[in-house]
């Protein structure tokens, strides 16, 4: 029994690596192609090159789910192809067994999509907004004209710019007491972060309100502590879906201290935990397809139905985030929905090909 089960692993776990590959040299070309308009005077084309390779790694976290449903269908169905399913069934092996042997390939797909998700790929994709950023001489945090607000217990920030390196440009501060009444205005050519909760102001005009009069200060330099660090800045250059649990967990809290909505980011933390696991859906889904016997045209259907069914999971995971922020439905639910549609259908689907 463990020759078949290591033979079984074997050949699923090679089929999803060559699917997992070959998806992601379609999408790093694709990427590349779609990257090279905005070849320039300083965005070049190493530029193009190291922003796809950067990339990657967020590649391997979407596409790993998908590329486990192909690769297993792959592998099912040439199995079944050659009878050697029909074999094993013949020699004692169960449903169950098998599903045992494609849930333990799943879960190492699981963990390497947790992995990725998790310490890869977030700071590689704020690297490389980071990268475009700079090799095109632009700034974030420009998208009104008034620049970015935030909100840190009773102070109000306006910052104009905010630099790649997550350094602010033009930033005011309107401070107000426990009775909402503004206490003070302070404008800052720049800021620094220096750890652990600072930023350093330069070139400093303190306005401050004192009854019915109003003092100003000019200080070259001064040490504002704040809630507000690089990690919440990031913000602005990652997608919530891009980021780390880290930090949506400290972006969420910090929204959360100033009473501001978490809906969006708490569901991309679920989604997050949720979504590794829908390597043991895929495995789950592609089982019953090994069961049929079809020559080669057969096997051409039942992987141009893994990449409709992978579509499918994708659309509704964006579906379903979508709809959870604008209507305010309970997180967990928002991102565990689509998996568990799938995994009901997977187990209609098992239960329905045990009845035949």
């Amino acid at each position: 029994m463990r020759i078949y089960r290591r033979y079984i692993a074997r050949e699923t776990l090679g089929a999803v690596l060559l699917v997992l590959a070959a998806f992601l040299t379609l999408f790093g070309f694709f990427d590349m192609v779609a990257d090279l308009k905005n070849i320039g005077v300083n965005y070049q084309f190493k530029d193009v090159v190291l922003g796809v390779l950067l990339h990657l790694p967020e590649r391997v976290y979407e596409l790993t789910p998908v590329a486990v449903l192909i690769g297993t269908l792959y592998a099912l169905s040439a199995l079944a192809r050659h009878s050697e399913i029909t074999v094993l069934r013949a020699s004692g092996l169960s449903t169950r067994g098998l599903l045992s042997v494609l849930l333990q390939v799943a879960a190492i797909f699981a963990a390497v999509t947790f992995l990725f998700g998790e310490f890869v790929a977030p700071p590689a994709e704020r690297y490389a907004a980071q990268l475009t950023l700079q090799a095109k001489g632009s700034v974030i945090g420009q998208g009104t004209s008034t620049g970015v607000w935030f909100k840190d217990e009773r102070n109000f920030i306006n910052v104009r710019t905010v630099l790649p390196d997550t350094r602010l440009r033009e930033i005011r501060i309107y401070e107000f007491d426990e009775k909402a009444r503004l206490r003070s205005v302070s404008e800052a050519e720049e800021g620094e972060y220096v750890p652990p909760a600072s930023w350093r102001l330069t070139g400093v005009v303190q306005t401050l309100l004192k009854g019915e009069a109003a003092v100003v200060e000019k200080k070259p330099e001064l040490l504002w502590r704040s809630a507000i660090n690089p990690d919440i800045l990031a913000v602005l250059m990652v997608s919530p879906d891009r980021m780390s649990l880290r930090h949506l967990s400290s972006y969420t809290k910090h929204l959360s201290d100033n009473h501001q909505k978490t809906n969006r980011y708490d569901i991309a933390m679920w989604k997050k935990l949720i979504y590794p696991l829908a390597a043991f859906v895929m495995v789950a889904l592609a089982l019953p397809f090994g069961y049929t016997h079809n020559r080669m045209g057969g096997v051409s259907l039942k992987i141009f139905s893994g990449v409709m069914i992978g579509i499918l999971f994708h659309m509704l995971n964006g579906l379903f985030s979508n709809l959870g922020a604008i209507n305010s439905w309970s997180p967990f639910v928002s991102a565990i929905t689509p998996s568990a549609l799938f995994m009901l259908a997977a187990m209609g689907m098992i239960w329905w090909v045990e009845r035949r």
